[in-house]
């Protein structure tokens, strides 16, 4: 057999191929399975958080900032760990991007906060002298999109079984349970309830007195999202 082969090279470059692609699927396929799933302090998105992802999308941020981090020293010294792939198991679509314009944010979460995301959108320049980032004033007034943010949630808890309402652990050993109502206007309370919490961080009072009343501006939907980015 292996005489034939080496009188036959083409077969023997073909047997060749196979072995070492075999080989590889064998070694390849059951770590990535493992590292696709998601991993301790990765949880659903909520309806508010959805919500935001939605303003970012909507707003292009995707086009200058990417949400990838990847394993080269100079990326880990600036944005921290590389990203893994579970880390990204409940984004539909993903949004690694491969531009930046602006910093990368898959972990801005950690470095960032709510008042200074606030001041960002409203006037980059003023926070980050030299920015060419636009500002970003309509999301203090434009109502942000709960209800599409809710049936984002029963679709992907339909189909791709994300455990909301049950408890997912996180990096310090709790548990987190991020809960999606049972109705439209449910899920409008629970995304009003972290609104709330977000607000009272925030300087701008239309947007207090908006919260109040009962609505979500975008803006607080775009930082509930940004401060999910850990």
């Amino acid at each position: 057999m292996f005489h034939w082969l080496e009188k036959h090279p083409f077969f023997f470059a073909v047997g060749v191929f196979v072995t070492i692609a075999f080989a590889g699927l064998v070694e390849i396929l059951p770590n990535f399975a493992q590292a696709s799933r998601p991993v301790i302090g990765t949880a659903p998105y909520s309806t508010l958080e959805l919500a935001g992802r939605h303003v970012y999308i909507k707003n292009s941020c995707n086009a200058c900032h990417s949400q990838l981090v990847r394993p080269f020293k100079s990326e880990t010294d600036r944005y921290g760990h590389y990203s893994l792939s579970g880390e990204y198991a409940y984004d539909r679509p993903f949004l690694w991007g491969s531009k930046r314009t602006g910093p990368d944010l898959m972990r801005v979460g950690n470095y960032r906060t709510t008042d200074w995301h606030e001041n960002h959108m409203k006037d980059p320049a003023s926070v980050v002298p030299g920015s060419i980032m636009p500002a970003y004033k309509w999301m203090f007034a434009n109502k942000a999109d709960i209800d599409t943010a809710f049936a984002e949630q029963l679709t992907v808890a339909q189909y791709f079984s994300v455990p909301y309402n049950e408890p997912v652990p996180m990096r310090d050993g709790s548990k987190k349970i991020v809960k999606m109502g049972a109705s439209i206007a449910e899920a409008n309370e629970l995304a009003l309830q972290e609104a709330k919490l977000i607000a009272a961080d925030m300087r701008d009072q239309d947007v207090k007195d908006a919260v109040a009343r009962g609505e979500i501006p975008e803006i607080v939907a775009l930082i509930a999202y940004m401060n999910s980015l850990k």
